[in-house]
């Protein structure tokens, strides 16, 4: 009963040791046939690109939108009564064809209607506001007339009939008093009765004075001050009644604008042409600012409906900050829809902003509107459409070309490696305007040469000369007389790196014939022979170390400096318009990076081989030597 379990496990076992064996022979298989048809030559993995003669053009891409520059806007003249304005009730669909005179948008007028009506009790009561005014300016004149011609001559009337009569009596007193003298003189009358008629001449006389002084009066200064009251009051009531008329007219044009405000909410069609909603959209992103639909709030001079001119279309594009100084107005461009990809327009560059446009919250790049005329636009063009279009920068009949991916830009010049049979060359080339793919090349390479792209990847290929450092990269002194590399390039004066003759550190002086050289702080001397311990100073970039006594038998320098060379190899930029700029950019960037790849040797020791001699004059800074080699 046992045995039944144990042959099943083991032809288990045998089963899974089948599997694994036939597995490990496939593998093998599949290495060895690797192995088989793996190219011995290494040339044969490159990816080349034959150089040919072509047409250049440097044009700059973008995506723009279709619109009119001739556009007949419908805007909304309807005053807003309330914050948000007024509202649509009804719009006409977006694309419809329309004539002059149809019915484009009808907005909310409960407002207004409800308006008008109490408008109206406003524009009554002022109306009896006027009649009254005008009224009491009536009465105000009338009353003047009515002195003047009436109370005024009645009074002098009574004062001239006073002093006649005082006159009359006047005299009749004095021919009494005359004749009571006569008689007081023959003694027929006494004395008391002459007096008594005496004092009547008197009064006489003072009322006569004072009933001309009463005339006097009333012709110069109560006639006088009549006037000035009846003056007062008409001109009171000429400006009360010309207020009451400016009023009751405001109130009319108030009326008459609410009534014309009214027959604005239906807005018709001013010309024929296919309607456009005036639509708004964030320049930041998201949903739309503003839809033409029924419910949407309006206010007033915004702009609702376009009516674009077919005849007359442009494409808005906005140019990236980094290409806008190349576009200029006048450059042709060749301009083609989205919806017609086998329609390519022709364009010409309008206007070009000189400030960008809003930004949004998910780039600071910075955009620059362009207007782009389009010359004969088809019939089937339509707003809003999106279109690619090409400005041509530059173009050139017959030009050498290369990818700039083929291209590097190594210490200010610029190399390619071509590729001959199953031989590399390292050529140096002259380049001249380049876009975001192609750079054209004037001197270096001939038609179809074969050049490989991205030589940077295979260093073992490249052969860069030696190259003085640009002035950009040469070290810059600091305080305490240790020097600051700028480039990462073999002679550049930053601790740990390479230059000159005399190692990778042009601060390390070249230790005895016998001994090991330590590096210095500020680079790497030359390793010496055996014998003893070459110890470099941490001093000037420019010292040697003490000539030695040993046996000079051998020269062997301690760096390669090609190697170091091609480790400093920058890449070319390939996304720049200008090559010049894009490559140098590129190149000062990676020959940083190698500078901050080669290791500080300020602590360590390294051993030198036999034979190397030592030599060079005592100088401060230099390699100090423990052994017979100093």
């Amino acid at each position: 009963m046992t045995s039944l379990p144990r042959r099943a496990n083991r032809r288990g076992s045998f089963a899974v040791f089948v599997v694994i064996a036939v597995f490990v022979v496939a593998a093998a298989g599949a290495v060895a046939l690797y192995f088989q048809f793996e190219p011995a030559d290494a040339t044969a993995k490159l990816i080349t690109h034959q150089v040919d003669r072509s047409p250049f053009q440097h044009v700059v891409l973008e995506q723009g939108e279709i619109e009119s520059s001739q556009n007949v806007e419908v805007i909304c003249n309807v005053k807003s009564r309330n914050r948000e304005g007024t509202a649509i009730l009804w719009v006409v669909d977006e694309g419809t064809w329309v004539k002059k005179g149809e019915k484009l948008v009808e907005l909310d007028s409960s407002a207004l209607e409800q308006e008008i009506k109490q408008q109206r009790i406003v524009v009554n009561s002022s109306h009896a506001l006027k009649i009254s005014a005008a009224s009491s300016l009536e009465q105000a004149i009338v009353g003047k007339e009515e002195y003047l011609q009436g109370e005024f001559i009645k009074q002098e009337k009574t004062i001239l009939k006073d002093i006649l009569e005082l006159k009359e009596k006047l005299a009749l007193a004095e021919e009494t008093a005359k004749f009571s003298a006569e008689q007081a003189a023959q003694g027929f009358v006494n004395q008391r009765e002459l007096r008594a008629d005496q004092f009547r001449v008197e009064a006489a006389k003072v009322s006569l004075d004072l009933q001309e002084n009463n005339l006097t009066t009333l012709r110069n200064i109560t006639k006088r001050k009549e006037l000035i009251g009846f003056d007062s009051d008409i001109e009171t009531a000429k400006a009360k009644n010309e207020a009451e008329i400016k009023s009751h007219q405001e109130e009319l044009d108030k009326l008459t604008e609410i009534e014309e405000q009214l027959e604005l909410c239906i807005i018709y069609a001013p010309e024929d042409g296919q309607v456009v909603h005036a639509n708004r959209f964030s320049s930041r992103g998201g949903s739309a600012e503003f839809v033409v639909e029924p419910g949407a709030f309006v206010r007033e001079r915004q702009e609702i409906i376009r009516l674009p001119d077919p005849a007359n279309m442009q494409v808005k594009a906005k140019i990236n900050e980094s290409k806008i100084s190349l576009v200029t107005e006048g450059m042709p461009v060749k301009v083609q829809m989205g919806a017609f990809e086998d329609d390519v327009l022709d364009g010409v560059v309008r206007k070009v902003n000189k400030y960008a446009e809003p930004g949004n919250w998910f780039s600071s790049v910075k955009e620059y509107a362009t207007i782009i005329e389009i010359i004969e636009p088809p019939g089937n063009i339509r707003t809003g459409m999106t279109a690619e279009v090409q400005i041509f920068v530059q173009e050139l009949d017959d030009t050498l070309q290369i990818p700039v991916q083929a291209l590097i830009n190594y210490r200010g010049h610029y190399f390619c490696m071509t590729l001959k049979g199953d031989k590399t060359q390292t050529v140096e080339v002259k380049i001249g305007p380049t876009d975001d793919k192609m750079v054209v090349i004037e001197e270096g390479v001939d038609a179809n040469d074969v050049v490989v792209m991205n030589p940077k990847r295979y260093d073992d290929l490249l052969d860069l000369p030696d190259l003085p450092e640009p002035e950009d990269a040469k070290p810059v002194r600091r305080r305490g007389g240790r020097p600051m590399g700028k480039g990462g390039s073999p002679g550049a004066a930053k601790r740990g790196q390479g230059g000159g003759q005399h190692g990778p550190g042009s601060g390390g002086g070249r230790p005895g014939a016998g001994g090991q050289g330590r590096p210095g702080s500020s680079g790497q001397g030359r390793p010496g022979g055996p014998g003893g311990k070459g110890r470099p100073g941490g001093g000037a970039p420019s010292g040697r170390a003490p000539k030695g006594n040993a046996s000079t038998d051998a020269v062997q320098p301690a760096v390669d400096k090609t190697a170091a060379d091609k480790t400093a190899t920058p890449e070319p930029a390939t996304q720049e318009t200008s090559t010049e700029k894009a490559v140098d950019d590129k190149a000062a960037t990676d020959t940083t990076g190698a500078a901050n790849d080669v290791t500080d040797t300020e602590s360590k020791t390294e051993f030198a081989p036999v034979g190397a001699p030592a030599e060079g004059s005592q100088k401060r800074g230099g390699a100090r030597s423990t052994g017979a080699g100093e």
